[in-house]
């Protein structure tokens, strides 16, 4: 009851609420051979783990310790301390279960042991709880890029309303943006009057721009998840998807060129200037596609700059952004491609 309330103490999300308070310790003045014949007993007594104990001092600071397998190959008559290993890895009661995770797998290590701000130890994290961990995160940041809040519970044992619940708010939130993109084709009535054959292909020009930032996003949310990059390197991020966004943009914007120019019947369905409008949709997709890139890529670095969790840079999220924004773009370039033309 006692190890009980103390794990209360700890947040649900940090090293001490992950750990398990039962590991086999030692004094460090203790012989291998008195050694093995106490742990043979505190086997029966439902240990976590036995790949290594934990040598102690009297105040329960950590002070060492030895894998099973070594602390048996060690002669019967030597002491704890001659044979445990000082240089260890910790981690901290206060550390985030995602650092956690990390740990364990920068060390290769079956257990690691928590210890206080004093060096005392009050127990181990185990790679079992570091698969879990990274099971449960892996899972909630897939719930985010989708869009959603991640689920308490398996989808076919949580119930509907909690499902409604979880959902609704991220698509109201999409809706309202989206409800933005009326408002950004309104301000272009007159352009879309006078040219009719530029709505033909605004979902093509906004979708392209909303899967590049999802792409950049989605690349972005992983490297930082697995400190890939950091925030220093926003930089780097940034002149990396000038280059990529760029060139993605030039390709589907000779694709959609040469679409719109070798179309059959493409005078009667574009009209005599079907060359100016392959045009502007190619350097529409240019500019687009490489402003989804750059915002789907900044965005996650100043959700971390301001404390938030970068995955709620969902790819709905990024792709409402870039619907509105593109569609500015797409008509700015029309009319100083088309001016006197067609506008």
């Amino acid at each position: 009851m006692r190890e009980v309330v103390a794990l209360l103490a700890y947040a649900e999300d940090d090293a001490g609420g992950l750990m398990n308070p039962r590991f086999i310790r030692l004094r460090p003045d203790v012989s291998v051979e008195v050694a093995i014949r106490y742990i043979r007993a505190q086997a029966k007594a439902k240990v976590e783990t036995i790949h290594y104990v934990y040598v102690l001092d009297h105040e329960q600071k950590l002070l060492g310790a030895l894998s099973f397998r070594d602390l048996l190959l060690a002669p019967p008559d030597s002491t704890v301390s001659e044979m445990m290993n000082v240089d260890l890895i910790t981690l901290p009661e206060d550390m985030d279960q995602e650092e956690v995770a990390r740990q364990f797998s920068h060390s290769g290590l079956n257990a690691l042991p928590v210890v206080d701000q004093e060096g005392r130890m009050k127990g181990i994290v185990t790679v079992d709880d570091a698969v879990e961990v990274v099971e449960e995160e892996a899972t909630e940041d897939m719930h985010k890029l989708g869009g959603s809040e991640a689920l308490d519970e398996p989808y076919l044992q949580i119930s509907m309303l909690s499902m409604i619940k979880k959902r609704a708010g991220w698509l109201v939130i999409l809706f309202v943006g989206e409800m933005l993109t009326a408002t950004a084709m309104s301000y272009f009535n007159a352009e879309i009057e006078r040219a009719v054959v530029l709505a033909l292909f605004i979902p093509l020009i906004i979708s392209s721009g909303g899967n590049s930032g999802s792409q950049a996003t989605s690349l972005i949310i992983r490297s930082l998840a697995l400190r890939e990059v950091r925030l220093r390197d926003w930089w780097r991020v940034l002149r990396r998807e000038l280059v990529v966004g760029s060139s993605l943009g030039a390709i589907l914007g000779t694709i959609g060129m040469i679409r719109i120019m070798v179309w059959p019947n493409r005078q009667t369905l574009y009209g005599e200037h079907y060359k100016l409008i392959a045009s502007t949709v190619a350097i529409s997709l240019v500019g687009i596609v490489l402003w989804g890139s750059l915002a789907g890529s900044m965005l996650p670095f100043l959700l971390r700059r301001l404390g938030f969790d970068p995955a709620t840079a969902s790819a709905p999220f990024v792709a409402t952004l870039v619907d509105v924004t593109g569609l500015v773009i797409y008509f700015t370039v029309a009319s100083l491609m088309l001016g006197g033309v067609l506008l």
